[in-house]
C-alpha cells in the first residue's frame, strides 16, 4: 500500500502543483532533533512514515511529550505563519520517510493560497488541542491508561502493530519513572494485550488496549479527523 502524508493528500490540485516543486524526500533517523526550543525553524517536515514528538524540557533535564505528529500532520508549520522561533523540541521517536520544505517556500505558497493558509492554521490549532489534552491526561489519568493511549496513537501513525521503543523512551515521553513503565508493561503483557522484549512492543489485543486506554485517545483522534475533513485513519 502506498504511503503518503494525509495533509498533503488534502491539498487542491493547484496547491499540490505549486508546493511539490519545494518538497524533497528525506529519511528521519530515530532520536534526531529537528529543532530545539529557542531555535529558529528553517525547515518544515510532513511525515510519511516517521513519527515526531514535540517535547518540553525541564530544568532537571527531563523531557515530557506535549504532542505526537505523524502522517496526519506537519512539524514546524508555525514557522510559515511567522512563528520562526520554536517553543519546544522536535525529536524523531520513530524513524521513517518524510517530505521536507523550506520555511520561506511554504510561507510564500501559503500567502498565495487561502486554502493552504487555512489548513496550516487549523493544523496548529489541532496540535495545540492535543497538547492541552495531554496536559489534562497527565494530571487526571493513571499510567496504565496513558500508556495504552500513547501506544494506540503511535500504532495509528506507524500503521503497524509492532513498535520499537525502549522503556526509557516511553518513561520520558510519559513523564514517569522507568520502573513505573516496567510494571505497567508487565501488567499489559500478562493480560495478553502486548508482547514486550528488548525495545520491541507488539500489540496483540487491540480491543483490550482500546478498552484500557483513557478517553484522550478518541478525543485526539477526533480532532485530527475533523482537520482531515472527517476522513478516518488508523484501524
Amino acid at each position: 500500500m502506498p504511503k503518503f502524508n494525509l495533509l498533503l493528500a488534502q491539498l487542491s490540485p493547484g496547491d499540490t502543483a505549486v508546493l511539490q516543486h519545494h518538497l524533497k524526500p528525506v529519511f528521519l533517523e530515530q532520536a534526531r532533533v529537528l529543532f530545539d526550543a529557542g531555535e529558529a525553524i528553517d525547515a518544515v517536515y510532513f511525515p510519511v512514515e516517521a513519527i515526531v514528538s514535540l517535547v518540553v524540557g525541564l530544568s532537571t533535564g527531563e523531557m515530557i511529550e506535549a504532542a505526537m505528529v505523524g502522517k496526519d500532520g506537519v512539524v514546524g508549520a508555525a514557522a510559515a505563519l511567522d512563528g520562526r522561533i520554536s517553543l519546544s523540541r522536535a525529536i524523531v521517536q520513530l524513524a521513517g520517510n518524510a517530505m521536507q520544505c523550506e520555511v520561506n517556500a511554504l510561507k510564500t505558497v501559503a500567502m498565495q493560497s487561502q486554502s493552504m493558509l487555512s489548513m496550516l492554521i487549523r493544523h496548529e490549532q489541532t496540535v495545540y488541542a492535543q497538547a492541552q489534552q495531554s496536559a489534562a491526561c497527565m494530571a487526571a489519568h493513571d499510567i496504565e491508561a496513558r500508556l495504552c493511549r500513547w501506544l494506540l496513537r503511535a500504532r495509528d501513525l506507524a500503521d503497524s502493530d509492532t513498535l520499537h521503543f525502549t522503556q526509557e523512551f516511553l518513561a520520558e515521553m510519559l513523564g514517569v519513572r522507568r520502573s513505573s513503565v516496567s510494571v505497567v508493561a508487565h501488567t499489559l503483557q500478562q493480560a495478553g494485550m502486548i508482547k514486550y522484549a528488548r525495545g520491541r512492543i507488539q500489540i496483540v489485543d487491540l480491543d483490550g488496549l482500546r478498552e484500557t486506554a483513557c478517553e484522550c485517545f478518541d478525543t485526539i483522534k477526533s480532532h485530527y479527523q475533523m482537520l482531515l475533513g472527517g476522513r478516518p485513519y488508523g484501524l
